[in-house]
């Protein structure tokens, strides 16, 4: 916490956060903290919506892709970033699509690491949608997933601010 609070010039100025199961995680801890004396309680924003809300506005608009496949996470889905997740992937591609069957890669950290077996179950169908879509690009907003989704679909995910 002492590193954060240094970095952010004792809660001065915000955090931000690249992975959304991260940002998730950091608020989770900050919250359980007492706020020192004549400090800012810490301000952990997730880079997701980051660029919705500062970044994308000040961009002109660019060349865009014709599809993306868009994976949200269960941390943003839970953080309430999906809106924003789904602000910049419109930013980059005429279309996107959320495969209907969208739900927890099953990559859990090291779980995939320990049982590959449970990302192949829990991705399977969300992957063969993802796949009959025929998008260009794959992106997501936390890495693990990403790689999940990637062996799941044998298509590269990266992190929809890559593809921005």
């Amino acid at each position: 916490m002492a590193l954060l609070r240094a970095a952010s010039n004792n809660g001065e100025l915000p955090i931000l956060c690249d992975a959304s199961s991260c940002t998730e995680g950091l608020r989770h801890f900050i919250d359980q903290e007492a706020v020192p004396e004549g400090a800012n309680p810490l301000n952990i924003i997730d880079v997701s919506d980051y660029t919705a809300e500062h970044i994308l506005p000040l961009l002109p608009e660019g060349r865009k892709l014709a599809a993306l496949a868009l994976h949200p996470t269960c941390s943003s889905t839970r953080l309430g970033l999906n809106e924003a997740l789904q602000t910049v992937a419109e930013a980059v591609a005429h279309r996107v699509k959320v495969p209907e069957s969208w739900g927890c890669c099953g990559f859990a950290g090291d779980r995939r690491m320990l049982h590959p077996e449970l990302t192949a179950s829990a991705a399977e169908e969300q992957a063969a949608e993802a796949i009959a879509f025929g998008a260009g690009a794959h992106p997501s907003c936390n890495r693990t997933c990403e790689l999940g989704m990637t062996r799941a679909t044998g298509e590269p995910y990266e992190h929809m601010l890559e593809m921005l």
